[in-house]
């Protein structure tokens, strides 16, 4: 089948191209991909669901472990479905953004209530869960269904900017026009092309699409976008993070002081049952904004004036 851009106007690679960049990601794959890692053992959309709500903001290291707890005591959507959600932040513990332990558990709900316990597999149901995004509902149709979705995130996005916006650097709108895809001959001219033109800018995702799309064609989609992540990956340590380029870059704000590490100490202190949240070292207007943060995103309820896990 022949290759549409999804975007009007000229497409700055030739097939050739393509080849090499799928041949770069595969043999990377090959040689090096995470083959071992826990969640790319089983096809269980319900596993695979855990792990890529797990794995949003949290690095791999950090996931491994806590996956493989987390499905020890909720070894199922049904279970999960079942649980208290004082024991499920308690299990979560650790892992940060506590609320999408809360969405997770949600999510469970809503999946044995109207799906009688099966993960939904199109992107509209999976958007109706509570606290899944597009990402995250096109991951579990990739990997947990194989089927074939366009899938942008940080590694990804390395990728496509590292080999196509060669070191960043992007043809002004102005200029495009001017260069066509018979006057590039390989890669490198390719790329020579791009960083000849003066002036660079952030990289937005529909500009990233046409090539996502068309590299993925023929591919099989559970590995293939494996392989993507992996090769993202290790590029990140080779270069200057590339998706540092991306218009949808944002720097993970500082945890140290802030909103987010009061939240989790609140938690810890409900957790064990002490009624000392105001003792904690945090301005007093901070643990205040954090307790007003847990009760609207029904993590916590004042009963009586005690603060308890909802």
């Amino acid at each position: 089948m022949k290759f549409r851009p999804t975007l009007q106007g000229p497409t700055l690679y030739t097939r050739p191209d393509l080849v090499r960049f799928r041949a770069s990601v595969w043999d990377y794959y090959r040689e090096y991909g995470r083959h071992d890692l826990p969640w790319r053992k089983n096809k269980d959309p319900y596993k695979i669901l855990v792990s890529e709500v797990m794995l949003q903001q949290t690095q791999v290291p950090r996931v491994i472990e806590k996956y493989k707890e987390f499905l020890k005591a909720f070894p199922t959507v049904e279970v999960l479905a079942r649980s208290n959600l004082a024991d499920v932040l308690n299990v979560w513990s650790g892992m940060g953004y506590n609320r999408r332990a809360k969405y997770l558990r949600d999510a469970a709900i809503e999946i044995v209530n109207t799906y009688k316990g099966k993960v939904p597999r199109d992107v509209v149901s999976l958007r109706a869960l509570p606290g899944i995004g597009p990402y995250t509902a096109s991951a579990v149709l990739i990997f947990a269904f194989n089927i074939p979705d366009t899938l942008i995130e940080t590694n990804v996005r390395s990728v496509f900017i590292h080999h196509f916006f060669g070191q960043h650097r992007v043809i002004p709108r102005k200029h495009r026009g001017q260069i066509s895809v018979n006057s590039v001959d390989n890669y490198r001219d390719l790329t020579s092309v791009r960083t000849s033109v003066k002036g660079s800018k952030q990289v937005a995702d529909r500009e990233l699409l046409p090539y996502i799309e068309a590299a993925a064609q023929g591919q099989d989609p559970r590995e293939w976008h494996w392989a993507l992540m992996d090769y993202g990956s290790h590029l990140k340590k080779l270069h200057p993070n590339p998706s540092r380029a991306s218009a949808h870059y944002m720097k993970q704000s500082k945890f140290e002081g802030s909103l987010r590490q009061v939240r989790g100490a609140i938690l810890r202190e409900l957790h064990r049952g002490e009624a000392s949240i105001q003792d904690l070292p945090f301005e007093k207007g901070k643990i205040e904004r954090a307790l007003a943060g847990l009760t609207r995103d029904g993590m916590i309820e004042n009963r009586k004036g005690k603060w308890n896990i909802g």
